[in-house]
């Protein structure tokens, strides 16, 4: 069976929905440290508004996770981002890719990281993140 018809990647801008920034939240959470853990869910509905690329992962209709990318010049004060930020004219900042654990190894990653790539290369931008290596963060460098 195919399973990327089962797969749906949407641009989410505003989190609209209580309920869903919620879910989301809670899913980062769920996935800390290798993500990065988030205080509060203010702080967290803070960085969808900050951001430039906000994708909501579905699988079979139902949340399998969720994408937050920046480009440069955000107000977004991770060093990390802000490391590119000073050493590139313009760029994609994959900040963080959360899936659940059941949804994992089913593509979906391959699917969200072709989609940033034709996202990015409209404009030609490079695409840049970091990956935890303490503690490492295996699934990302997979």
């Amino acid at each position: 069976m195919n399973s990327n018809k089962y797969i749906e990647i949407n641009n989410i801008k505003d989190l609209m929905a209580r309920d869903l920034l919620e879910s989301l939240y809670s899913l980062n959470q769920e996935n800390s440290p290798e993500v990065g853990f988030i205080p509060n869910i203010e702080l967290f509905s803070k960085l969808f508004q900050m951001s430039s690329l906000n994708l909501l992962i579905k699988y079979k209709n139902k949340i399998a996770g969720f994408v937050i990318c920046f480009r440069e010049n955000s107000e977004y004060e991770s060093l990390n981002y802000k490391y590119f930020n000073q050493n590139k004219e313009k760029f994609l900042y994959i900040d963080r890719v959360v899936i659940k654990s059941h949804y994992r190894r089913m593509g979906l990653g391959t699917r969200v990281y072709k989609y940033i790539d034709e996202v990015a290369a409209k404009e030609s931008l490079p695409i840049c993140c970091e990956v935890n290596s303490i503690p490492l963060n295996q699934i990302s460098l997979n």
